[in-house]
This record gives C-alpha cells, structure tokens and sequence, in this order.
C-alpha cells in the first residue's frame, strides 16, 4: 500500500480519538475560585473539570440570569454519527487511492469543523446573553459569552476557551490528509 493511503487511513481514523478524548474546555478563573473551575466538552457530554465544576457554574450563573449548561443538547446525537461517518469515509477513500478524494474529504472536514465551530460559537452567544429579566443581579449591556477560543475577562472572571487533546489529533489527522493528497500530487509530477 502506498504511503499516501496509510496517511489517509491514519488520519483519518484519528478522528476516533474524539470518542475517548474531550474536544474542548472552559475553564473559568476568580479570586473566590483558586483551583479554577470549567467544564469539559466531549462530542456527546459536557462534564466537570473537577467535582461539581458545573454546579457551581449553574449557581453562579443564576444570579445574573445565565441558563443552566444542558446535560443534553442536539448536538450531542449529531456530532457522533458525523465523526463516525468521516472516519469511515476517509478510510474507504484511503483504500480507493484517489488524491482527490482526499482533498475533498479534507474540505468536507474543514467545512463541517466551520459549521462546528459557528454552532458553538452560536450556543455561547445565546447562553450569554439570553439573561432572565427577573436575576437578582443585572448590569445593563453586560453580556456573559465566553470567547470561542482564548482568553476574556467577564466581571471579576477569567474565562479560558481552549481546544483539548481529541481537537488537536483531530487536527492531525486532518493534516495527515491533506498531506496525503500533496504527497500523491508530487509523485505524480515525479512520475511524468
């Protein structure tokens, strides 16, 4: 088999790792919070960055009328069945050989990354500023929607949003394709 199939078929089986790996964190930092709190996001779940991380967050967040973080959301029955897909589709890519392929599989993944990425970016906004009207504390024009990815202070917090381990080796892979595709072009010209 040739390498530019074993760099299509690995990359995009790291897609997998999203599985078994969170994809991203918040993690929120405060004087009244030394160790930090946050919340891990998994393709499926949120959960806590320590015990009863996203308790708190719900208790403090209900004092200026933020909703609670959903144990459930839409999202979390898509995105396994898209992560699934693309990894079975890039490994048959990879057997059928076909550059092209990979380079369309590689913007189909940049794509469906935007999209990802514009949804989340959606569910912060509306989580930040969709306040309840009757919260014992309010701050006319204040909005609390942390930052997509990096670093934003909100109040007397610092919130950090960072991409985890299952990003960055989807990430990979997803490089590993495209890879894969200039790898094949370049023998191609080799070959003429």
């Amino acid at each position: 088999m040739k390498t530019s199939k074993y760099l299509m078929i690995g990359g995009s089986l790291l897609l997998l790792s999203l599985f078994v790996m969170p994809m991203w964190n918040i993690t929120l930092k405060a004087p009244q919070y030394p160790d930090s709190i946050g919340m891990n996001i998994w393709i499926n779940k949120i959960e806590d960055m320590n015990p009863n991380d996203i308790k708190n967050i719900n208790l403090m967040n209900h004092y200026v009328g933020m909703a609670e973080i959903p144990e459930h959301m839409k999202e979390f029955d898509i995105f396994p069945i898209v992560i699934g897909s693309m990894a079975a589709l890039g490994v048959l890519f990879g057997f059928i050989g076909n550059k092209n392929l990979y380079l369309t599989w590689f913007i189909l993944m940049c794509i469906l990354g935007a999209a990802g990425m514009y949804d989340f970016y959606l569910w912060e906004y509306e989580y930040g500023h969709n306040l309840d009207p009757k919260a014992a504390i309010k701050i006319p024009g204040q909005g609390y929607q942390p930052p997509l990815i990096g670093v934003k202070e909100i109040l007397n917090f610092t919130a950090i949003s960072k991409p985890l381990m299952g990003a960055y080796l989807m990430f990979v892979g997803m490089f590993m394709t495209l890879y894969a595709y200039f790898y094949e072009r370049k023998l191609e010209k080799i070959e003429a």
